[in-house]
């Protein structure tokens, strides 16, 4: 018997095999390693939390979250990513099941939120 099933919560991060990659991820779905990220696990990622397919502004937020997250060393503020993207904060939070911080972070492969302190 696993460690995750004597305990009963899961590990503290896991590897597994999404777009025909090995890639280590949190107790919460969230990427490790935000270099791991690609189109296709975003793909994926997308599918798991009930999104059909990515469409335009899907694409718009999570390349913007990428590209301020390089570019900052951070997540952007809310503020930022509605400016950045021309969408409202409300537009953006019905995009993504799981809203901004664990829907569209999640999906664009940023840390946990929860790592950010």
């Amino acid at each position: 018997m696993s460690s995750f099933e004597q305990s009963g919560s899961p590990p503290r991060k896991y590897i597994r095999s999404i777009a025909g990659r090995d890639v280590m991820f949190d107790q919460e779905g969230f990427l490790w390693q935000p270099d791991d990220w690609c189109e296709e696990i975003a793909e994926v990622l997308a599918r798991e939390s009930g999104l059909e397919s990515l469409g335009e502004k899907h694409w718009l937020v999570l390349r913007f979250l990428r590209e301020f997250y390089y570019n900052n060393g951070r997540a952007p503020l809310n503020r930022h990513l509605a400016k950045g993207t021309a969408l409202s904060l409300l537009e953006i939070e019905k995009l993504f099941p799981g809203g901004i911080k664990y829907g569209a972070r999640r999906i664009a492969g940023l840390p946990n939120p929860k790592k950010c302190l």
